[in-house]
């Protein structure tokens, strides 16, 4: 059966998935309250509903990287997709390729970034994680210009390892799960440990040498994203990793318009952290991203029904947004600010 509402595609992936994938995918860090503040934040925002304007035509596309998209969505980079997919990254590049927006690959997935370059056509972003010397660095980095990739993502709130206790109450490592040797290098103690040196001599080195636009991730502060841009980077990629990292940090639609402002047009700016429905979508773009990205929903999407579902998922996304959109009095992400929003009060739990 064709899945008709994303809620239809988080239950088949529970149903489909053992319970230590499920908890790996769909948890947090300690107490899991970030976790929790991403939903919550945006269920907080509400919309402004203006009628008897004519919304017979609506465009749901968004641009990024000077290139137009059916959605502005992106697939975050997610190393453990081998858990889900067989193809793992190249499952959901495909995915990305088939409905019109762009995916994100992760120096940590499966299969090699050349793989994923030679079997599709879209052009991903190479996410990378500082897992040797600078050297190394430099190979990986030349591969990813080599396999056609369109830019890198430093992903930079994991210099140390967030304690998520549902893996560990499980006894359950992803990394042992996965067990696929061409990432095994990638793991242990001196990859951590290189990690968690990055800083922003580092950045400015990996700017100086990529070659290709740098994307940003994991940026929570004014600060740190007005620093990025002067050091040259090209997208800020606010993220608290899903809520999978520092326990307690506020939810990425709160931290957005300050980030905003800093940049000030300087930038792209792309924006994840719960996003589950089309509304989120919008008020991430009202509130001034350029795209947001799909982590978790994604993983279940997968999950379900592979790259099948995982178009489904973003074809369901496509109506969520058409519909609230319209039903906004609005035709395009272009006509929308912050003044299309409103606070809400708090609601009963169904």
């Amino acid at each position: 059966m064709e899945f008709l509402t994303i809620p239809e595609i988080v239950k088949a992936a529970i149903a489909k998935l053992p319970p230590t994938h499920w908890h790996y995918l769909s948890g947090g860090a300690d107490s899991e309250a970030t976790l929790r503040r991403n939903r919550a934040a945006l269920e907080a925002i509400g919309f402004r509903q203006r009628v008897l304007r004519d919304v017979s035509k609506i465009d749901c596309g968004g641009e990024l990287f000077g290139q137009r998209w059916r959605l502005p969505i992106v697939l975050a980079p997610i190393g453990g997709l081998a858990l889900i997919d067989p193809e793992g990254g190249l499952a959901a590049a495909k995915a990305a390729e088939t409905f019109g927006i762009l995916p994100f690959t992760s120096v940590m997935g499966f299969p090699a970034l050349e793989v994923v370059g030679a079997n599709t056509s879209v052009r991903p972003v190479f996410q990378l994680y500082v897992r040797g010397d600078r050297a190394w660095i430099g190979d990986v980095i030349g591969r990813a210009r080599e396999a056609g990739f369109r830019a890198l993502c430093l992903t930079v709130d994991t210099a140390l390892y967030g304690r998520r206790e549902r893996d560990l109450e499980a006894r359950f490592s992803p990394a042992s799960a996965i067990d696929r040797p061409e990432v095994a290098h990638l793991l242990g103690r001196d990859g951590d440990l290189r990690q968690a040196a990055v800083d922003w001599d580092m950045l400015a080195y990996i700017v100086s040498i990529s070659g290709m636009p740098v994307v940003l991730k994991g940026v929570m502060e004014a600060d740190d994203a007005r620093r990025a841009v002067d050091a040259g980077v090209d997208t800020i990629y606010v993220s608290n990793h899903g809520g999978r990292q520092l326990d307690y940090a506020p939810a990425t639609i709160e931290v957005l318009p300050e980030i905003v402002e800093a940049v000030k047009d300087r930038a792209q700016i792309i924006l994840d952290g719960g996003v589950m429905r089309g509304s989120d979508v919008i008020k991430a773009m009202a509130l001034g991203a350029n795209a947001v990205g799909l982590g978790k929903l994604q993983a279940y999407a997968l999950a379900a029904g592979g790259a099948t579902a995982l178009v489904r998922a973003l074809e369901i996304l496509e109506i969520e947004i058409r519909t609230a959109l319209g039903l906004m009095g609005i035709t395009s992400f272009a006509e929308i600010s912050s003044r299309v929003l409103r606070p809400l009060r708090s609601i009963p739990a169904a």
